[in-house]
Formats: C-alpha cells, structure tokens, sequence
C-alpha cells in the first residue's frame, strides 16, 4: 500500500494527548514531523515535552495504535533534539488548554534554548487565571500536576489551576 505524508498527517490530526485530552498532539507540537524515509517507508517524528515525560510510552503506542486503524504502515521515531519548546504549541491549542482550566505558557524569550523547570519565572510575569482573567494569581508550587507545569492559584475567584511553563 502506497500510502501519503498527508494521510499521515490526517489519520492523526485528531490523536490527543493522553494527559491532557483536550489538546492533539499536533496542537501542543509534539507530533513534529511525517516524512518519508531513504527506504520509501514512512517515518513520524514526536518529540516529548520534556525527556522523562511519563506519557511518551503511551504517546507513541497512541500513534502507532491509530495508524494500524487507518491501514497506515509507519515507523514512530523519538527524537530529544531540538529539544521541545512551548513555541511549538499552536494558537488553537493553548485556547483549548485555557479553555480546560489550564493557564496557558507565555512566549519563550527570544534566544533561549534551556528548558529549566527549577528557576523561578520573573517576578514580574502575570499569568492570568483561566478561569476568571484575573491577573491577581500566585504562584503555590514550580510543580503542577506533571513538571512541566507550575501550580498557580487566583486571589480573585480562589480558584487551583496548573500553568504550562514556556521553555
């Protein structure tokens, strides 16, 4: 079967990520690439949010699970480098994590290129709440619900939600 680099990409268009469901894997950038391969078959190219991500395993056994039930042969490949970044998100994804309850990331400074979960972001970066719009939220925990994630809560509504961390 002669299969194509777009039914790649439309078989999964819609794959979402398996902790967080409400955004696909395309939209939160870590579906990176469909080609295909020196050999003629077809390679997909995801890279993790950050290299321990627990989910990648599920990630790609996802993947590879909703090509078979589209009659698609190919390989899935992980690759750490270039390393992710919350740059890679699209505008329609960091909506729909707002959208969930979850605060979406800032745009990374221009130049960065180390994903640092331990430093703190700058006193002066408001993240809105989700919830509400509020910028009166503080920081309760660097580490949410996974660690590429920040606990925040609102002052106004009193309401927990996670940030994504830009990096």
């Amino acid at each position: 079967m002669n299969t194509s680099v777009e039914a790649v990409w439309a078989a999964l268009e819609e794959l979402n990520d398996p902790e967080i469901p409400v955004i696909s894997l395309r939209e939160l950038g870590i579906l990176r690439d469909v080609h295909s391969a020196p050999d003629g078959s077809l390679e997909v190219v995801i890279t993790p949010t950050y290299s321990g991500c627990p989910a990648m395993s599920q990630i790609e056994e996802d993947v590879r699970a909703t090509l078979q039930r589209a009659g698609i042969s190919a390989r899935v490949m992980t690759r750490l480098s270039p390393a992710w970044t919350t740059d890679w998100m699209t505008d329609a994804g960091k909506e729909k994590l707002r959208a969930y309850g979850i605060a979406p990331p800032h745009q990374t400074p221009a130049g960065s290129k180390v994903v640092n979960f331990i430093s703190k972001p700058p006193k002066d970066e408001i993240v809105p709440c989700p919830h509400c719009g509020s910028a009166h939220t503080v920081e309760s925990s660097h580490f949410g619900s996974t660690a590429c994630k920040a606990l925040y809560k609102c002052r106004d509504c009193q309401e927990p939600f996670d940030y994504f961390k830009p990096y």
